[in-house]
């Protein structure tokens, strides 16, 4: 891996990865919905979504035919922390594939025509969205954790604030958000440091240097919401706060819920569908972010059997603090390794974790280090997590579907604590 810094604080990460004909590149924002005000939830979605749609040089077909032409593709994604714009192509056309992210990050037109066609589009994905049930559900868990917060809102944004946005609020979130300081050029594959550097410099060097936004910290309340509806399933949804990236917790974090729902030989997997039938997926995770995270459980059950899986999950929890076994840490660490070295066999995953790394922690560190955080969570810190989830007085659940008789969250915290 090398690492430059142009003079206005563009950041730029590649990794040579020798045998491989193609290359991933990608310009990760350090902005996402969480550096929205109130007013502007949703906005930073739509400036995803009209990076492509023209630029003062190309077209919005020009942009994707561009890419397209060479047999590469371009995609961008919008998270809470991050707003990415990416393409995947074949070496030679590394330069071009650069070219083209440069453009629609500093040249987009936002003319009132697209802005009203892709309007269009994002509504019918909230659209979309609210049809999904487990994509419902896991809005309104984040909401009740995160209450009249930024964390807490929808990444999409609410439809009446979509139908309103213009041209001068897309173009005054790049102002606040877009910075040079802002942006990480990450490239990993097929590349070569050197060539992309110059060729960064060209593209980039010249934006000026901004103020740096400030993100409103993120306060885990907790809380319930519940809707009940006709639908086949019962989604159930329950969270505590967990570690920030920061420290060594957020590895015990990790290795936790891959024990307590992480695969078919977890803990939740074997109990819930395996000896009884309640489910057909259950699984448990962790969400991380800079200054806070939280770690939740998911599934879809019948009505009638909700109020099991629900007290299921709870006592499962609660075992979990005394009876970890070294076996199952082991196994989890195990799991935890592969899936990331497995992963970043990918030029795709390996530009993103450079990225997101950097956004974190100011640096990436190796993957010996990575590894050697996660060989040094032994029992005790993974049951000491389980312990502090019992310990916990907050918090959150939300529920969706036929879930009349799904038992109150203080009712599964007095269950979990006793």
């Amino acid at each position: 891996m090398q690492f430059h810094t142009l003079a206005n604080g563009m950041r730029i990460l590649t990794e040579n990865m020798p045998g491989l004909q193609s290359a991933s590149i990608g310009v990760w924002v350090d902005a996402g919905a969480r550096n929205e005000s109130a007013a502007q939830n949703g906005i930073a979605h739509f400036l995803e979504h009209m990076a492509f749609k023209g630029t003062k040089r190309r077209s919005a077909l020009d942009i994707a035919q561009s890419i397209e032409n060479v047999g590469g593709f371009l995609n961008a994604y919008t998270s809470r922390e991050t707003t990415a714009y990416f393409a995947r192509v074949l070496q030679d056309d590394v330069p071009l594939a650069l070219d083209v992210l440069a453009d629609i990050l500093r040249n987009s037109t936002f003319e009132a025509r697209e802005i009203e066609v892709e309007r269009g589009v994002i509504i019918q994905e909230i659209g979309q969205s609210l049809d999904t049930p487990d994509d419902v559900v896991f809005d309104w868990l984040q909401e009740v954790a995160y209450p009249d917060q930024p964390m807490g809102r929808s990444i999409l944004g609410p439809a009446d604030l979509v139908k309103a946005f213009d041209r001068a609020d897309l173009s005054k979130f790049v102002a606040q958000n877009y910075g040079p300081e802002n942006l990480i050029l990450a490239a990993a594959g097929a590349v070569d440091h050197d060539k992309i550097v110059a060729q960064a410099e060209k593209l980039f060097g010249d934006m000026p240097k901004t103020a740096a936004g400030n993100i409103i910290a993120a306060n885990f309340t907790g809380g319930e919401r519940r809707e009940i509806k006709q639908l086949e399933q019962a989604h159930f949804t329950l969270a505590f706060e967990a570690p920030n990236y920061s420290g060594q917790e957020i590895y015990a974090a990790q290795v936790y819920a891959l024990i307590l729902g992480g695969g078919m030989s977890s803990r939740l997997f074997q109990e819930a569908r395996e000896k009884r039938g309640l489910c057909y997926s259950i699984f448990a995770s962790v969400a991380p972010s800079v200054d806070t995270g939280m770690f939740s459980i998911y599934s879809g059950t019948s009505g009638d059997q909700v109020a099991e899986l629900a007290n299921l999950t709870i006592s499962e929890i609660r075992r979990s603090a005394d009876t970890i076994s070294e076996v199952e840490v082991e196994r989890a660490r195990v799991q935890m390794k592969a899936g990331m070295l497995m992963g970043l066999e990918s030029p795709s995953a390996r530009a993103e974790r450079m990225a997101r790394a950097m956004t974190i922690w100011g640096k990436v560190p190796t993957l010996e280090e990575t590894v050697a955080k996660i060989d040094a969570v032994n029992v005790t810190a993974v049951r000491g997590f389980a312990a502090g989830i019992c310990q916990q007085n907050s918090a959150a659940m939300a529920l969706y579907g036929p879930v009349e008789a799904a038992p109150e969250l203080p009712e599964l915290l007095t269950a979990l604590s006793a």
